[in-house]
């Protein structure tokens, strides 16, 4: 079917994961359709890989991947983005209601020694309990022997640096970042296309069978940046809350109608309160589309007082 025949932006179904670390709250309060049990942790909203695959809800690309676009129509609705076998970023909510482990995602340049694939990230605070905490960076520097006999005399927890957070709050993760999400936080996540991380440590629990999750020792002190320490809290310059190579996040406030972006280029829309309309297409909280670069309408109009969004984009 002819992409002229687009009207709307695109949906995804979304795809969660189950976590050791996760619960409902996708459920209770974005109102997500969990699979009737477990504990989960994360919704994969978009995302373009061999093992996970986005699949378009409605309209005339119903039931078409991501991947399928990315390779058959990427001008149409990708627009001028940088060249790449897949779609390069994976969007995701999480739900962390334990901490998660302590553990770092690769560099570009050890990524490829070591066989994995880099990962620098951004995550969204969009609620927040009391005393939750983002674990980021070290305390203080330290060598990489020194850091790997805190491992082993179970002290390493102690290295890590905290940050009270709360809703509203973000934080930008670059790759060999020694981090962890701590309890009690939805968040919005905005990361490279991948899905390598290496554990350090995982607060001596086990799963439901009683055993332990496998840790990446060897492959984490290859990773870890030991002078990366006290790192802090984004402080938003306008709308913008990180403009990277990678990836831009702006949040915005809507108080009238307005444009996502010029057309040529795409956006992806992450409603955080109220709700949207574009092109006749309506969300609430929790939900995401992709507005492809050649939608004619391309305005987001505000249906509730305070509506906020997140809009996100590959810089040019």
């Amino acid at each position: 079917m002819p992409l002229s025949d687009l009207t709307q932006p695109l949906t995804f179904a979304p795809i969660f994961m189950e976590r050791i670390w996760g619960g409902r709250q996708l459920q209770t309060h974005y109102g997500k359709a969990l699979p009737p049990h477990g504990r989960v942790g994360e919704a994969w909203e978009i995302v373009d890989r061999p093992e996970a695959q986005s699949v378009v809800r409605l309209g005339p690309c119903a039931g078409q991947s991501l991947h399928d676009l990315w390779i058959n129509r990427r001008a149409e609705i990708f627009g001028a983005v940088p060249n790449a076998p897949r779609f390069p970023l994976l969007i995701k909510l999480l739900d962390a209601q334990d901490k998660l482990s302590l553990q770092v995602h690769p560099p570009a340049d050890v990524a490829t020694r070591l066989g994995g694939e880099p990962k620098t990230e951004f995550w969204y605070v969009a609620e927040a309990a009391r005393g939750a905490e983002l674990f980021a960076g070290l305390r203080e520097s330290i060598s990489a022997h020194d850091f790997k006999r805190s491992i082993e005399n179970g002290t390493v927890a102690d290295l890590v640096h905290s940050i009270p957070v709360r809703a509203g709050d973000s934080m930008f993760l670059p790759a060999g970042r020694f981090h962890a999400i701590g309890a009690g936080s939805l968040l919005v996540e905005v990361q490279q296309n991948s899905n390598t991380t290496y554990r350090v440590f995982d607060w001596n629990r086990t799963d439901d069978a009683g055993q332990p999750r496998a840790l990446h020792v060897d492959l984490a002190l290859q990773s870890i940046d030991f002078d990366d320490c006290k790192s802090e809290l984004l402080t938003p310059s306008g709308e913008i809350l990180v403009s990277h190579e990678l990836f831009e996040v702006q949040k915005w406030t809507l108080e009238a109608t307005r444009p996502i972006n010029e057309r040529g280029q795409f956006a992806i829309v992450c409603v955080l309160t109220g709700g949207l309309d574009c092109a006749g297409l309506q969300l609430r909280p929790g939900e995401f589309c992709l507005v492809p670069a050649q939608l004619t309408d391309r305005s987001i109009r505000p249906l509730q007082p305070q509506t906020s969004i997140l809009r996100i984009t590959i810089p040019l």
